[in-house]
């Protein structure tokens, strides 16, 4: 929907069937009901996120990507996700627990009247006259002045960059594999992101296997993630993303792995807790990187498909954090390895610090070919 309708639609219809999804399974009275609000839940719950992350992503520079992105998760999920086990306490019934976090989805509906469409988007489709009217809104807003002959150029630009793509009007997801280098930079991302969103929900699930009262681990751990984007913020763009992905997966790991060779209760959980907010900075850095290095005219689709393979993972992370009914080490061990496993591989992909983002599929092909594995931005 987003690549083929627009941002906006997507993010409504995203909003709405999470909404639906979330109020029917308060209703459930079947165990079959209950799966299928919640599959639908599933289908929308991360789209409702990733739509407007893609949204503004398109709309900042360079410069403020890595502050939008983070910031606004560091004030806003960090504060609802401590917020979680207390209403559950206070609630103390599954049905109203439901419609009280569903019901918020429906503030989406406003999103037409305050949130304008994509204006890369808008370009990617050839409708460059509607991303100029949108940008003159910007203009006015910020109270700055564009040339006539700035519009002019940017509209010649745009149209080039459209006919370079020899006519193709409408992309799949199946594109991203069709050239060698955005294959393998997408088949990375998908297999880096399998490994972060494992590790993620790992943590989150195995807080009730720390020895520790599950409404504080959960309440701490939660907690991590306002440092975590606060540090992403001030380093992100000074020491890179795949660097910085690199050690923080590896940090991870290696806290996880530590967890074990300490007592069981409060040395454990610290330990635990570190790794918990080293996979929060790695778990952000993804959520960037991707919608960095994949090209607009397929993005949402490219990021959808990222995230569908990183809950398949997810899938697997209730039976890892089982293991702990045979030895209470054992999520913990593999947890680290996951986290390692991912480091590792970021460093495979290139480097997106002050690089404007990927337009046509050309542009994602070439995105990167000029750098070296070992490129160290912050070292010129």
């Amino acid at each position: 929907m987003a690549d083929r309708w627009g941002r906006i639609p997507a993010l409504i219809g995203a909003n709405m069937a999470g909404l639906l999804g979330g109020i029917l399974t308060a209703m459930a009275t079947s165990f079959w009901q209950f799966t299928v609000c919640r599959f639908l839940v599933g289908l929308a719950f991360d789209n409702c996120f990733t739509m407007m992350y893609i949204l503004v992503l398109e709309y900042v520079g360079p410069k403020w990507r890595t502050f939008v992105a983070n910031m606004s998760i560091a004030l806003f999920f960090t504060m609802a996700a401590c917020l979680l086990p207390w209403l559950a306490l206070w609630i103390s019934d599954w049905r109203w627990y439901m419609v009280v976090t569903t019901f918020p989805l429906i503030s989406a509906l406003f999103a037409p009247f305050t949130v304008p469409e994509s204006a890369r988007w808008l370009v990617s489709q050839g409708k460059i006259e509607k991303s100029i009217l949108i940008i003159k809104k910007f203009e006015k807003l910020n109270g700055k002045h564009v040339e006539p002959s700035v519009y002019k150029e940017f509209s010649e630009s745009c149209e080039k960059a459209v006919a370079s793509e020899e006519g193709q009007s409408s992309y799949s997801v199946l594109d991203l594999f069709k050239t060698p280098k955005l294959r393998n930079t997408t088949i990375l991302l998908i297999v880096i992101w399998m490994a972060i969103s494992l590790a993620f929900d790992g943590h989150v699930r195995n807080v009730g296997s720390l020895g520790l009262d599950v409404y504080w681990t959960f309440t701490v751990a939660a907690a991590t993630e306002c440092p975590a984007d606060i540090f992403l913020t001030f380093v992100l763009d000074r020491w890179g993303r795949r660097w910085l992905a690199c050690f923080t997966m590896i940090f991870a790991g290696l806290f996880s792995l530590g967890a074990t060779l300490v007592p069981y209760g409060l040395p454990s959980a610290s330990l635990a807790i570190l790794g918990r907010f080293s996979v929060n900075i790695s778990y952000n850095i993804g959520l960037q990187y991707a919608a960095e290095l994949l090209p607009t005219v397929v993005r949402a689709q490219g990021v959808a498909l990222i995230h569908i393979m990183g809950y398949v993972a997810s899938i697997i992370s209730p039976f890892v954090v089982h293991l702990a009914t045979i030895n209470t080490n054992l999520p913990l061990i593999v947890l680290g390895i996951v986290g390692m496993f991912g480091g590792l591989l970021s460093l495979y992909l290139p480097e997106t610090m002050d690089k404007e983002l990927p337009q046509t599929l050309r542009d994602g092909e070439e995105f990167g070919k000029d750098q070296k594995m070992w490129h160290f931005p912050c070292i010129k």
